[in-house]
């Protein structure tokens, strides 16, 4: 069951987005600061690399991602498994968008996003819209077991548009 109140992460709309820096899968930097002003940035935290609903999750995002978004946002998925795993991850599912790792300090950015679990030490399945000005236009928040809608993706594109 999805949620889309700011409760769910602590978060308000409208507010800026906590920034980070963190590896990709290449053992790149990337930070939230580097799509201001450029493109809206579409945060999709996941529970682990290679899973059921994971993998599913991000294979519809590699497959729907182009037409779901018109070019409207970047791209970004965010798990705390380390570098290494996501590389691995990345390649054998064909994956090309940026699978960034929380591994260390171990689920911080997923924290100030209120999207971690500490009982599994693992990212939850929540998912933020950033816009150009770094500020939260739109979330949504699922069980563990419950895969999202690329269809929400879309449609919160469409608001930012509006």
């Amino acid at each position: 069951m999805a949620t889309q109140t700011s409760e769910a992460a602590g978060l308000e709309p409208g507010r800026r987005a906590p920034g980070f820096e963190l590896r990709d899968q290449h053992g790149q930097s990337v930070t939230l600061s580097s799509y201001a002003d450029r493109s809206p940035v579409l945060l999709v935290f996941y529970p682990f690399a290679f899973s059921g609903v994971c993998s599913g999750e991000l294979h519809g995002l590699r497959d729907g991602w182009a037409e779901a978004s018109a070019g409207r946002a970047e791209l970004v998925a965010l798990s705390c498994d380390p570098v290494h795993s996501l590389r691995a991850f990345a390649e054998s599912d064909g994956l090309e968008f940026p699978l960034l790792s929380d591994f260390w300090p171990h689920g911080a950015v997923s924290s100030a996003y209120g999207a971690f679990d500490s009982g599994r030490g693992a990212s939850t399945r929540s998912s933020f819209l950033v816009d150009r000005s770094g500020r939260l236009a739109w979330q949504v928040h699922h069980a563990i077991g419950d895969a999202r809608d690329l269809r929400d993706y879309a449609r919160a594109l469409e608001s930012l548009d509006q």
